[in-house]
C-alpha cells in the first residue's frame, strides 16, 4: 500500500516521533508506514486521517 505519510508529516514539520506521539504508536512504527514496510491496521489508518484532517483515500492508496 502507498501512502503519502511523509510528505504530509514534512508539510507540518513534524518528526517521526512527533507523529509517533500523537498516534501513540513508537516512531519505527512510524518509520515501518513509511516506507512501506508495515501496513496499519484499520484502527490506526482512521486514527492517522484523524491527526492529519483527512479521509483515510487521501493519505493511503492501493499499489497498482
Amino acid at each position: 500500500m502507498k501512502n503519502r505519510l511523509k510528505v504530509l508529516r514534512a508539510e507540518r514539520d513534524w518528526s517521526q516521533g512527533d507523529l509517533a506521539d500523537r498516534l501513540g504508536v513508537s516512531r519505527q512504527s512510524v518509520n515501518a508506514i513509511e516506507t512501506g514496510k508495515y501496513d496499519p491496521s484499520l484502527p490506526l489508518a482512521f486514527k492517522i486521517a484523524e491527526v492529519f484532517g483527512l479521509i483515510i483515500e487521501e493519505i493511503f492508496s492501493p499499489e497498482p
